[in-house]
C-alpha cells in the first residue's frame, strides 16, 4: 500500500454486512422480546427514514449542498395523499374552486411579469415597474382568493371545510408527492443555489418553515391544524376490521395461535414493509447506478472542487439545481409514504428537530456519500430514537437509585423524557470522534 493511500477502515469489506447483521439482530430481538407488532412499526418507519436519509445524502453526499429545509419537502410530499387520495368535498369546488384557481393563475402571471421586467427593461424602469407589478398582483390575488376560501371553509367546517381530493388510488399520490417537492425545489434552487453554502442553509431553513406554516394555516387546502383523517390505504394493504370479519382469515390466524386482532395488525404492517422495502431497494439501485456513472463522477468532482470542475466546462449551478431537485423529490416521496402509513395529515407535527436534524444525524452517522450508509443510519437512528424514550425512565431510575429524596432527584426523573435528545447528541459525538466519516464511509 502506498504511503499516500489511507489505511482501510476497520472491518474492510465485511464492515457493511456485519453492521447490517447487527441491525437485523436488534430488530429480531425487539420482535421476540416486545412483540412483532411494535417491531414491525419500528421497521416501517425505519424504512421511510432510510429513504429520507437517502434523499439528503443525494444532496450532501453527491454535491455538498447543505439543505436545512428538509421538513418543508417532507410536508409538501405529505400533502399529496390529501389532494390525490381523499374524496372531494361535496360542493366545495363549485363554491370556491374557480376563485382559488384564478387566484393562483394571477400569482403565477404576476411573478412571470416581474421576471420579464427584470430581464428586459432598463434599471430605471425596473425600480418602479417590478414593485408596482408585485403590489398590484398581490391585491388582485387576495381579492380573488379570500372570498373563495371563505366559501370553501364554510362547508361543513367540523368535518371537512376544505376542497378535498380527487379520490384516486393512494399509490398515485406517492410519485405526485415527489413531483410536488421537486417543483418546489426547482423554484427554490433557481434563486438560492447561487448563494454561498451557509446562506443556502439559511434560505432553505426559512423556506421550509414557510411551507409548513402555509400548511398549518391554509385550512381550505388541507384543514390546517384540524388535520385530515382517514386517508385511504394503498393497494394491496387491507383494513384490519375487514380481515377480522373474514372467517377464513380468522381460521388461519387460529392455526398460527394468534387472535384475529393481533394477526390482522401484523399482516397489515408486513404488507407495508413489503411496499416500503421494494421502493427503498429501487431507489438504492438507481442511486448506485447513478453514482457509478460518468454523471456521478462529475457530481463528486464538482463537490470536491467547484473551480476545477467549472474550468473543465461543467455548469456547476445547473448541476447543483439538478441534484437539489432529485434529493428533494426523494424526500417528498418519503413524506407521502409516511402520511399514508399514519392515515392522517397533521401539519402541527412537522418540526425541524424530527424532520431535519434527525435526518442529518442519520446521514452523518451512516456515512455521507454512501447510499448503503444512509440506509443503515436511517434504520439505526430511528430504532434508537424510539427505544431511547422507553429506556430513558429506567436509566434515570437506575442512576438516581442511591440519591436521597429531594428536588434534584425528582428533577432528574422528570427529565427522563428528554433522554432521546441526549442519546442522539451522544451518538453523534461518538461517531464523529471515532469514525468521523460515518459507520460506512464513502469509498
Amino acid at each position: 500500500m502506498s504511503q499516500h493511500q489511507p489505511k482501510e477502515a476497520w472491518g474492510g469489506q465485511w464492515r457493511a454486512p456485519v453492521l447490517f447483521a447487527i441491525m437485523a439482530a436488534l430488530l429480531v430481538f425487539e420482535g421476540l422480546s416486545n412483540g412483532w407488532n411494535g417491531a414491525l412499526g419500528i421497521i416501517n418507519m425505519g424504512l421511510i427514514s432510510a429513504i429520507l436519509a437517502l434523499g439528503v445524502n443525494v444532496q450532501w453526499g453527491y454535491a455538498g449542498l447543505f439543505n436545512v429545509g428538509v421538513v418543508g419537502f417532507v410536508a409538501l410530499g405529505g400533502l399529496a395523499p390529501v389532494l390525490i387520495a381523499m374524496p372531494p368535498t361535496p360542493g366545495a369546488f363549485k363554491a370556491g374552486g374557480l376563485g382559488v384557481l384564478l387566484a393562483l393563475a394571477v400569482a403565477i402571471v404576476t411573478l412571470g411579469l416581474a421576471v420579464w421586467i427584470n430581464k428586459t427593461q432598463a434599471k430605471r424602469i425596473r425600480l418602479i415597474a417590478i414593485p408596482a407589478a408585485l403590489i398590484a398582483g398581490f391585491f388582485a390575488y387576495r381579492a380573488l382568493l379570500d372570498p373563495a376560501v371563505a366559501m370553501i371553509e364554510a362547508i361543513n367546517p367540523s368535518a371537512t371545510g376544505y376542497l378535498g381530493g380527487l379520490g384516486w388510488p393512494t399509490l398515485i399520490a406517492w410519485p405526485v408527492g415527489a413531483l410536488m417537492a421537486a417543483a418546489a425545489a426547482w423554484a427554490i434552487g433557481k434563486t438560492a443555489l447561487g448563494l454561498r453554502s451557509d446562506y443556502l442553509a439559511i434560505a432553505t431553513l426559512g423556506i421550509g418553515e414557510i411551507i409548513v406554516s402555509v400548511l398549518r394555516n391554509e385550512e381550505w387546502l388541507g384543514r390546517g391544524v384540524m388535520n385530515v383523517n382517514g386517508i385511504p390505504r394503498p393497494w394491496p394493504v387491507p383494513y384490519e376490521i375487514d380481515l377480522q370479519n373474514d372467517p377464513g382469515f380468522v381460521e388461519r390466524m387460529a392455526s398460527f395461535g394468534l387472535d384475529p386482532v393481533t394477526g390482522s395488525t401484523i399482516l397489515v404492517k408486513l404488507l407495508y414493509t413489503g411496499l416500503f422495502a421494494v421502493i427503498l431497494l429501487a431507489l438504492i439501485w438507481a442511486s448506485e447506478m447513478a453514482l457509478k456513472s460518468p454523471w456521478g463522477r462529475m457530481m463528486r468532482a464538482i463537490r470536491d472542487n467547484e473551480i476545477s470542475a467549472a474550468a473543465m466546462g461543467k455548469h456547476v449551478t445547473k448541476r447543483h439545481l439538478q441534484i437539489f431537485i432529485l434529493g428533494s423529490a426523494v424526500c417528498g416521496l418519503a413524506g407521502a409514504m409516511m402520511i399514508t402509513l399514519d392515515g392522517q395529515m397533521t401539519p402541527s407535527s412537522y418540526n425541524p428537530l424530527r424532520y431535519t436534524f434527525l435526518i442529518w444525524v442519520m446521514v452523518i452517522v451512516g456515512g455521507s456519500g454512501n447510499n448503503w450508509g444512509s440506509v443503515l443510519g436511517g434504520v439505526l437512528i430511528w430504532y434508537l430514537w424510539i427505544k431511547a424514550e422507553a429506556w430513558g425512565p429506567d436509566m434515570m431510575e437506575f442512576v438516581t437509585a442511591q440519591m436521597s429524596e429531594g428536588s434534584l432527584k425528582q428533577h432528574l426523573i422528570d427529565s427522563a423524557a428528554h433522554m432521546r435528545l441526549l442519546t442522539m447528541g451522544l451518538i453523534l459525538l461518538l461517531v464523529l470522534r471515532f469514525s468521523p466519516r460515518g459507520l460506512l464511509p464513502e469509498k
